[in-house]
């Protein structure tokens, strides 16, 4: 019993050093641009942020889920924002807007660069957008903007920033 007493530290010992290397995550910051800070006022300066820290935690998550841009540095900004349903501040400012029966075309575009570990600088460029109000799928105000967020973080762990 005690030679296993012995052994358990040295074996828990050489299993760390033995144990591969965590990747450092990437980076990623949210700024907004002016238009979308413009528009903050009309469509809630709180759902603004919301979609700010939201797009941040797409890009983050998936990039770490897939292993990619390790080391990297993620600036992007949100130059474009547009719901497909009211938000709360909207409703409340026209009492006419329906929460669930009004509804248009959304989406996002991002802009913004991605410093490599290796220290290039690689430019970003994104946007999505319902094509007609036909094509407006989902339930939710920002259902658009989100599948934009999902493209981007896609494409960054793909490699591709540029896809505009």
């Amino acid at each position: 019993m005690t030679r296993l007493a012995l052994l358990a530290p040295l074996a828990a010992g050489l299993a760390l050093f033995a144990a591969p290397a965590m990747a450092d995550p990437a980076s990623v910051n949210i700024t907004l641009g002016p238009d979308v800070l413009r528009s903050a006022r009309d469509l809630g300066e709180v759902d603004v942020e919301q979609q700010a820290s939201r797009l941040a935690d797409i890009v983050r998550q998936t990039l770490a889920r897939r292993g990619a841009l390790d080391g990297a540095e993620v600036n992007l900004t949100l130059t474009d924002l547009k719901p497909n349903r009211p938000t709360s501040q909207q409703m409340a400012a026209e009492p006419g807007l329906d929460g669930i029966r009004s509804i248009s075309i959304g989406g996002a575009t991002i802009t913004g660069h991605v410093t490599t570990a290796d220290g290039l600088i690689h430019p970003v460029a994104y946007d999505w957008y319902s094509n007609n109000i036909a094509d407006v799928r989902g339930f939710t105000t920002w259902q658009d903007a989100d599948r934009a967020y999902r493209r981007l973080a896609d494409n960054l762990a793909e490699g591709r920033y540029e896809t505009r």
